[in-house]
């Protein structure tokens, strides 16, 4: 058995968006190279061992939404998909994510997920201020969850 979601974003950014953002978003997205200074996600902390065999918590930035091909346990593919304001329909960044995703990655992830909402284009807010970015779904059942950021927190399953 194991702690899989899947997790689906489908989300409209606002087109104004500054090109160190968006290109900081790209590498997450697996889209292009990692920029020399991160700004969105800063830490990404992973425990290893030094010399002396004592743990030691290092620094090593990964894509957070970068996974591209087949799918290892919710079926079908992962893709992450970002089109420009002029290629999108309604004028804004068009953004479509389907990724797997293990409760280990939720606290990096919520971060970009975080940023994410305060870029949404106003059409996925709720009058309650709450931001619907996708769902997500447990990766045995068939059962969707909305996937929202409420109070600058992601409600996760």
């Amino acid at each position: 058995m194991a702690d899989i979601f899947e997790l689906s974003i489908v989300l409209n950014l606002r087109e104004n968006l500054p090109d160190e953002e968006i290109a900081e978003l790209r590498w997450h997205l697996g889209l292009g190279g990692k920029p020399e200074t991160l700004h969105l996600v800063t830490s990404f902390p992973v425990v290893v061992e030094d010399a002396c065999g004592n743990p030691v918590v290092e620094n090593r930035p990964v894509p957070l939404l970068g996974r591209h091909g087949e799918a290892w346990k919710v079926d079908g593919a992962l893709v992450s998909v970002l089109l420009r304001p002029e290629e999108a329909r309604h004028g804004s960044w068009a953004l479509t994510v389907r990724q797997e995703i293990h409760p280990d990655e939720f606290a990096s992830t919520g971060e970009l997920l975080r940023w994410l909402a305060t870029r949404a284009d106003e059409r996925h807010r709720s009058s309650s201020g709450e931001v619907r970015l996708g769902w997500t779904r447990f990766y045995e059942s068939d059962r969707y969850e909305p996937l929202v950021v409420r109070n600058d927190e992601v409600i996760w399953p």
